[in-house]
């Protein structure tokens, strides 16, 4: 039993319209141009694939995706975009969840692996992953680097957007590393749908570790999709790991 929120049926039918500017054709085509050329030719596995928000684009790329997803009402949405033989998804999570075949890339996008609520099962997840990827396979996570030096003494929140239509921050349990994402957003009558979102937060040297105890080594850290160099300043990261040459899944 897996410790991530489960998404329902609203907040699927909800979701691609509340994500907003993450569907934009801006946002995607860099992630795409990066997993495509990761995946090196071979067959990705998207740990967490939602509403195919990028599964959906990079099939049509030419990367055969298959989908690793918690909540049967996100794959419903998934499935209103592509069909299955074009992109399966396998109901599960992705800490313990296999589907045959061999990869190339293994990726898990927007915060995502934050949504394993224990060290545990977010090592597991490593360990998943590794046992998908082809020896020389890559493994990909972009992940918020947590935001701890926004906080003065005796604050535990940060927001994170401020408009019209939104207003989020996220609080933060400094001791177990558990955090939540709280959403209000506007509706067209003036009122606000609340939503909330819980998660385990993750350091870098953390996430290196995990893939160390996988079988997998650092290739490569970046601050964005678009290549810009990882710095103490960074407030997100694109990782990528590599799994040992000889090593079986």
């Amino acid at each position: 039993m897996t410790s991530s929120d489960l998404w329902t049926q609203d907040q699927a039918e909800h979701y691609d319209d509340l994500s907003g500017e993450m569907f934009s054709d801006e946002k995607i085509d860099p992630v795409l141009d990066f997993l495509v050329e990761k995946a090196a030719g071979g067959r990705a596995v998207e740990f967490a694939s939602g509403t195919g928000r990028i599964a959906v684009p990079l099939a049509r790329r030419g990367v055969p995706v298959t989908g690793i997803e918690l909540s049967p009402p996100m794959t419903a949405k998934l499935r209103e975009k592509i069909s299955a033989a074009e992109l399966p998804v396998v109901t599960g999570d992705m800490a313990t969840t296999v589907v045959e075949g061999e990869f190339t890339l293994v990726y898990l996008v927007f915060n995502t692996i934050g949504n394993l609520r224990t060290q545990a099962e977010q090592v597991r997840c490593f360990a998943n992953a590794a046992r998908h990827l082809v020896p020389g396979g890559r493994f990909v996570i972009e992940v918020l680097v947590p935001p701890l030096r926004r906080l003065p003494p005796g604050q535990v929140g940060v927001p994170f957007e401020i408009s019209e239509t939104h207003t989020g921050f996220d609080t933060f349990d400094l001791v177990t590393q558990q955090a939540t994402s709280h959403h209000f957003h506007r509706e067209p009558d003036g009122g606000y749908r609340y939503g909330d979102h819980h998660f385990r937060y993750v350091w870098p040297s953390e996430l290196d570790l995990m893939a160390q105890l996988a079988g997998m080594t650092l290739e490569q850290r970046l601050q964005d999709w678009d290549g810009t160099p990882f710095t103490a300043d960074s407030e997100r990261q694109v990782s990528v790991w590599r799994k040992t040459q000889g090593e079986s899944g």
